[in-house]
């Protein structure tokens, strides 16, 4: 009997130990809030079919975008470079890869990449409908 143990046991050992944990599914939180990076408090979601939309955004280096605003509430994650958001009242808030923006709603502002190397984000906006997630200011 105890022989058959000590089998039982040795092969049972290569089962637990091919059991990695660090292939589980993992989340880390990267922003939850209900304001905007400039500390607004968020509106409420527009009335409408609700329509998600995702856009993954390159910005050159160098390169500034024209002055926008959203008007729906928005997302996103800095995936490669670095990003400098702009508010026309004068704020300004500095993203680099890996970090997280929760976007102004009806405010203008543009981004600009001051870095040399492409900055890649994706950007989740709770839209509806046949309504622009952007746009643009005139010039």
């Amino acid at each position: 009997m105890r022989y058959f143990l000590v089998l039982v046991f040795v092969a049972l050992v290569p089962l637990a130990a091919a059991h990695d944990n660090s292939q589980e599914a993992q989340e880390d939180t990267l922003v939850r809030t209900t304001q905007s990076w400039d500390g607004n408090t968020l509106p409420a979601y527009p009335e409408g079919q609700p329509e998600v939309t995702i856009l993954k955004i390159r910005v050159p280096a160098g390169a500034q975008l024209d002055v926008h605003h959203h008007p729906v509430i928005n997302a996103g994650v800095l995936l490669e470079g670095e990003l400098t958001v702009v508010s026309k009242e004068g704020g300004k808030l500095n993203l680099e890869a890996g970090d997280a923006i929760v976007e102004l709603v009806d405010t203008p502002h543009y981004g600009r990449n001051d870095g040399d190397e492409e900055a890649v984000i994706i950007v989740f906006y709770a839209g509806v409908e046949e309504k622009p997630v952007t746009v643009i200011s005139p010039h």
